[in-house]
């Protein structure tokens, strides 16, 4: 090529590149990216939110499969980090919804200021949220993308590890257990199997299966329809198994249901009138066998009321009844308080509450936290642990494994008193909860336990729902709430043991411990195959 040439081109204008996408340009894609984010996080607390009407008193039991189904859909494809606050507003919609009547109880009847109340409630919401989070989190992150292994047995079997870990870790919040959702469906028949936790799984791996529908292979769909149609025709199939039998004649029962205002209930005006009220409904119930009376009854702690307790045994005694009641009660030097049950009959014999509850029966705050509490018109003195190997009560004829009001939530918590123990028994007062939703969740978690051991058990509540339930966790007889009651009906004493008597939770924890460790181990070796793909060198075409 010739200079002349060479210098024409050299002096030719060139053109210029393309100038870079300035950040305005960017926009766009990233409000995309956050309005798809907000989305998201919107779905999942509307999703988490009417998971709460699962359970009593709507029980539109399907939403304990469809709305989990709902989280798990959106943790496909999204980051880890994504994934999180997914859960997060999953399950703070979920609490927000189903324990709103908290702020009944702080407020209305603790007294409590509202920015407190508010600061207490979104503090246990928040608690509880950050669970699904660590689902979510660990779903993006660890477990494999697709598959049968994500979604049949990997995430279903995260969320019911970490459902049980909230159910006992720092005492424990089992409120709104998804298996809870079940007491009148076909699942509810698995309860004495694997409890109410062999429930959840249950019920978590037809939410994957639902998933898995949508996405998965052929073979997955196969899979996925099996998961959701056998457990139905195995819960069906279980229907006429009896894991308890009769141990004797059925004892009357009359449970006394007195409707005392909550803000009345500690005020010495009221005393007299309390207790005139309690020994004229017992007098309409004599003759039946068994007489028993809500949480803390009397107005006053036992210690100062022996006169009338001792007058009221010698009532029910001439008349061929025994009295269970529950009272509040001080050691002898006066310096611990127990939430107990006495039961009066041949011998009288005592049970005080074991599980307490945090920052309204015992306060885990240093003492000038609560002297604070003093001088904000909350309560600041504690109740004592009654002891974990408490003995059944033994009276009328029975021998009553006993809870009162929160322990009912807890479905290992007195598996030690079986099989002495031929009934059950819980007293609660759940005025403390007013007109809400409250008395009914925990009203159904009653009826779990009921089903897990395979009793009957009688309930006894201040306002309602005061009720009998049978070993099927059928209610048989039940008071109308918010009024003055006596309710009459009777108990069978039961023998034998349940598979989950047995075992208690470890059947259902136990198995989904199994599917997290094989499916995390399936995610670490589809992770590494891929990467070691990566790293080979290009195939030749030739």
């Amino acid at each position: 090529m010739s200079s002349r040439r060479v210098a024409a081109i050299a002096a030719a204008p060139r053109e210029e590149a393309p100038p870079a996408p300035a950040a305005a340009t960017r926009l766009p894609v990233a409000a995309l990216r956050g309005r798809a984010a907000l989305a998201r996080r919107v779905l999942a607390f509307g999703a988490g939110a009417l998971l709460a009407c699962a359970f009593a008193p709507l029980e539109w039991w399907p939403l304990a499969i469809v709305c989990p189904a709902v989280l798990m859909g959106l943790w496909e494809d999204a980051s880890p980090r994504e994934a999180a606050w997914s859960g997060f507003w999953f399950s703070f919609g979920t609490f927000l919804a189903g324990t709103y009547w908290l702020y009944v109880s702080i407020h209305d009847l603790g007294g409590a200021p509202v920015w407190l109340t508010i600061a207490l409630m979104l503090g246990l919401v928040g608690i509880m949220a950050v669970y699904n989070a660590l689902i979510g989190y660990l779903a993006a992150r660890w477990l494999p993308r697709t598959g049968a292994w994500r979604w049949l047995i990997g995430m279903p079997a995260a969320w019911l590890l970490v459902e049980w870990w909230r159910g006992w870790f720092l005492s424990g919040f089992s409120w709104l257990s998804l298996g809870y959702s079940q007491t009148d469906t076909w699942l509810a028949r698995f309860a004495p199997l694997a409890g109410v936790y062999g429930i959840s799984l249950l019920l978590l791996a037809s939410a994957g299966a639902l998933v898995a529908l949508a996405r998965g292979s052929p073979r997955v769909r196969v899979a996925a329809a099996l998961t959701l149609i056998v457990p139905w025709v195995a819960g069906a199939a279980l229907g006429p198994v009896r894991w308890t039998h009769p141990a004797g004649a059925a004892v009357s029962v009359a449970v006394i249901q007195a409707d005392i205002p909550q803000d009345e209930k500690w005020q010495s005006t009221y005393e007299d009138e309390i207790l005139a009220r309690y020994r004229t409904m017992t007098e309409a119930a004599l003759g039946t066998k068994l007489i028993v009376w809500p949480e803390a009854a009397l107005p006053e702690v036992a210690n100062n009321l022996l006169p009338y307790i001792a007058a009221v045994d010698r009532m029910t005694q001439a008349r061929g009844s025994s009295l269970v009641m529950g009272t509040l009660r001080a050691s002898a030097d006066g310096e611990h308080y127990y939430d107990s049950i006495l039961a009066l009959g041949r011998q009288a014999s005592w049970y005080s509450k074991d599980h307490l509850v945090p920052f309204a029966e015992f306060f885990p705050v240093p003492h000038f936290v609560r002297n604070w509490l003093r001088l904000m018109t909350l309560p600041y003195e504690g109740f004592n642990r009654g002891g974990t190997r408490q003995s059944p009560l033994p009276v009328a004829g029975l021998e009553l494994g006993a809870t009162i009001c929160y322990e009912v939530g807890y479905g290992s918590y007195m598996l030690h008193m079986l099989p002495t123990a031929n009934a059950l028994v819980n007293v609660t007062n759940d005025g403390w909860f007013g007109h809400s939703t409250a008395r009914y969740e925990q009203f159904q978690m009653a009826r779990m336990r009921s089903l897990e051991e395979g009793r009957s058990m009688i309930i006894a509540s201040n306002d309602g729902i005061s009720a009998i339930v049978g070993p099927r966790g059928q209610v048989l007889a039940s008071a109308p709430p918010y009024e003055q009651y006596v309710l009459r009906s009777s108990v069978t004493p039961r023998t034998g043991l349940t598979p989950f008597a047995r075992v208690g939770n470890w059947l259902a924890v136990s198995l989904a411990a199994l599917g997290l460790a094989g499916a995390l181990g399936f995610g670490a070796r589809r992770r590494r195959a891929g990467t070691a793909s990566a790293l080979l060198p290009p195939r030749s075409l030739t």
